[in-house]
């Protein structure tokens, strides 16, 4: 596990969200990259359920519940603006049986899938989100697997970054900026994911519904 940047690839003018994703690719390939399989990023949002607000007119919290399918057999559960706890799959099982506390979002499931790319030390993942039927946006997650600290190798990922996203190559992750010298870790992937996540949902203006 290296430090990893996520970032969202705007639409090309006059092009699909496919058609985009195809031209990504083709750099990529044409760069010298190697396909290395799929990968696949899924979040489904939670709410307080409404019996353990005190009192009326209280907000209830957030929980984000992610799966990668680079860590099959982890579940991320991300709070909002708080701690991302780290659990195995049957954590799934135990939200059902949590339902008096914490409730599923309607229609809260948004995932990106796509193609993984190795070149070099880089491992590139380019990924079409989705919620329910519909295509919203592309996700770039670069890897650079021989470090671990994102102080260390920003300027690298930066350089690699702008070779195949010119003009829309994103700044520096935040939570690069929470944790400059720290030891990177997968749950600051999710957290990146997360914000992407959010970003796209609040794009296409489709809110997270209200409790169930």
């Amino acid at each position: 596990m290296g430090v990893t940047c996520v970032s969202q690839m705007p639409v090309a003018e006059g092009k699909s969200i496919q058609q985009t994703v195809e031209l990504l690719t083709r750099k990529l390939e044409m760069l010298g990259a190697e396909k290395q399989g799929t990968f696949c990023v899924d979040c489904e949002t939670y709410h307080t359920a409404a019996s353990t607000l005190g009192s009326q007119g209280q907000t209830g919290k957030l929980m984000y519940v992610m799966h990668n399918s680079e860590y099959p057999l982890s579940c991320f559960a991300l709070f909002e603006n708080g701690p991302c706890l780290i659990a195995d799959t049957n954590f799934d099982v135990l939200m059902v049986k949590l339902k008096g506390f914490f409730q599923s979002a309607k229609a809260s499931k948004i995932e990106t899938r796509g193609t993984r790319y190795q070149y070099c030390d880089f491992l590139v993942k380019v990924g079409t989100v989705t919620m329910g039927p519909s295509a919203r946006g592309i996700s770039v997650e670069v890897e650079y697997g021989p470090c671990v600290v994102a102080s260390d190798c920003w300027s690298l990922l930066l350089e690699f970054l702008q070779s195949f996203l010119g003009s829309h190559t994103p700044g520096a992750p935040t939570v690069f900026g929470n944790r400059h010298d720290a030891v990177y870790s997968p749950a600051d992937t999710m957290v990146q994911y997360m914000e992407l996540f959010n970003k796209i949902r609040k794009q296409q203006q489709v809110p997270v519904a209200g409790i169930r």
